[in-house]
């Protein structure tokens, strides 16, 4: 049986873990999850939203499912996310976007994928305050991470049947930093002669997307960019509340939703699991258990096509109905 670590967050994560718990126990798998808790609700106890025994876990099990976790604000910790990416070098962050049945939105047939660097840019957080009128952020990019990213696109691509990888940048402006990131992905490009290339630049690319996404299908960028277009995409197939995500690194991987805890709705049996389900699916995927990836994602869809959605994508379903609908749609 794999062992596999589940960090069950806060505000409403514990709600949509049960849920996905109960899913894929009743798909067949079993899972011997190591839950462990981490965010906000465990700083008062350990003094810390991320203790070193979650960081223990993931690496003693090296797959990892995370529901959201709420980072306080102003009280001086930093992002679990940005630790996590940090300490356990997920340096790959995978955000599929494809429509799913019956969830309203502008455009069809939407099926992209986007792989954003995760681990320098902007986002290495070097700044510095030059006077109480200038700060400084420096944008970091090397030929190592870009190259590594890029590569992480294309064997994506050749894997999942994937017909064109697009690199993204603003290489018109930051010919130094972006244009290293370019010069990588078409060095890189050069052992995948089966599979498409294109560049874009940044800007031009959302315009794109919101005239028609389906001119894209990978598309590989630097962190902020990625950071940006991976909402954008959410936009496009119905939402946060819709959106899988998962960090990747050579050692570790860890599978989360991309919308947060939101203690509003906390206890309130309301929140939409499905993100975190998606999530769950791709993890699966990635440990090689395919037939059951696709027999909950079969089930999934087959729940929407029939109408059964939660609140927030106009239906009327409890988090605890939504779940049984599911699992009666596995079988």
């Amino acid at each position: 049986m794999r062992t596999i670590t589940l960090i069950n967050g806060d505000g409403i994560g514990p709600e949509i873990s049960e849920s996905v718990v109960k899913i894929i126990k009743a798909s067949g798998l079993d899972i011997n999850w190591d839950i462990q808790t981490a965010g906000a609700d465990v700083i008062a106890q350990e003094g810390t939203p991320l203790p070193q025994r979650v960081l223990d876990s993931i690496k003693k099990n090296k797959v990892a499912l995370k529901a959201p976790v709420t980072t306080p604000i102003g009280k001086g910790f930093r992002s679990v996310n940005v630790q996590l990416r940090k300490s356990l070098d997920l340096y790959a962050n995978l955000r599929p976007c494809k429509n799913l049945p019956n969830v309203e939105t502008r455009f069809k047939s939407v099926d992209l994928v986007v792989v954003r660097e995760n681990t320098e840019d902007l986002y290495a957080g070097v700044e510095e305050q030059i006077d109480e009128n200038t700060a400084h952020s420096i944008k970091i990019i090397t030929r190592a991470a870009s190259e590594r990213i890029c590569k992480f696109a294309f064997e994506y691509a050749v894997k999942n049947n994937r017909k064109e990888v697009c690199a993204v940048s603003k290489a018109n402006i930051m010919k130094l930093s972006d244009g290293l990131f370019l010069e990588a992905f078409r060095h890189v490009a050069k052992n995948y002669p089966d599979i498409k290339t294109r560049e874009i630049l940044v800007d031009n690319l959302c315009m794109q997307l919101v005239q028609d996404p389906t001119r894209f299908d990978v598309l590989v960028l630097p962190n902020l960019y990625g950071d940006i277009v991976s909402d954008l995409t959410a936009g496009l197939i119905g939402g946060l509340g819709v959106a899988q995500g998962a960090n990747i690194g050579l050692d570790c991987a860890v599978f989360e939703p991309v919308h947060g805890s939101a203690p509003d709705i906390k206890g309130q049996n309301k929140a939409n699991p499905t993100a975190l389900l998606l999530s769950a699916i791709e993890m699966l995927k990635y440990i090689g258990e395919n037939n059951y990836a696709k027999k909950i994602e079969n089930a999934l869809y087959k729940t929407l096509s029939q109408g059964c959605k939660t609140a927030d994508l106009g239906g009327d379903l409890s988090t605890s109905e939504f779940t049984d609908k599911i699992i009666e749609n596995l079988y």
